[in-house]
């Protein structure tokens, strides 16, 4: 916590799980902690990952967040960061991936940001099926665009302004989770372009399962 900002307590109690959920516990506050774990991010680009926020409460979850250390706001650069302790937060979003693609009444259909999807995929790889495998895949999607880095069943995930990649996949976060996820060869999803081969790119998206 920063000197000036005491915690503000919604569970006023003294379990770890109510701490934490005093610091990023109110709404939208551990999904704009997911919009930031790639890259920094100006404001306008961290409420194109959240269309549902009101530009008022995202100003509010980032100040909350800011104060709580979780984030720091650059403002000659006018760009949100996370922290080391924001970064900590990593897990907790793929537990949070493994434990709602497992619970019934998930929407593919709804809004799913780049960001997320690629957070997902962290969570959701077969990591039996990908052990000795070696593999670079490039994602675009949008302004945004990012680089996994699979080697022997360890996917290390980073923003990448230009990913150098086996396989290149580009499309809207809906399009490409589709693509990963649904049911269709991956040369037949809709909305979906790829460069490269197209049985590496069938190989690579074969190792993600939302069950």
């Amino acid at each position: 916590m920063s000197d000036h900002a005491p915690l503000r307590l919604r569970y006023d109690e003294g379990c770890l799980a109510a701490h934490a959920l005093n610091v990023v516990g109110d709404r939208w506050a551990l999904l704009v902690v997911r919009e930031l774990m790639l890259v920094p991010k100006r404001f306008q680009m961290i409420r194109a990952g959240l269309p549902g926020v009101t530009a008022a409460v995202l100003t509010q979850r980032l100040a909350q967040l800011q104060a709580a250390d979780v984030l720091r706001h650059d403002k000659a650069l006018g760009v949100y960061a996370l922290t080391a302790s924001g970064q900590g937060l990593m897990p907790v979003l793929q537990a949070m991936c493994r434990w709602g693609a497992a619970h019934p009444g998930h929407d593919p259909h709804r809004f799913i940001s780049p960001t997320a999807l690629m957070i997902s995929m962290t969570a959701m790889i077969d990591v039996q099926a990908a052990r000795g495998l070696t593999l670079r895949a490039g994602f675009r999607s949008g302004r945004e665009t990012f680089l996994q880095d699979l080697s022997d069943g360890v996917l290390h995930l980073s923003a990448d302004p230009d990913p150098q990649a086996g396989v290149m996949f580009e499309g809207s976060g809906n399009a490409l989770a589709a693509a990963i996820y649904g049911p269709r060869r991956v040369g037949q999803a809709p909305g979906v372009a790829i460069q490269g081969d197209l049985g590496l790119a069938q190989s690579y998206v074969d190792l993600f399962r939302l069950r």
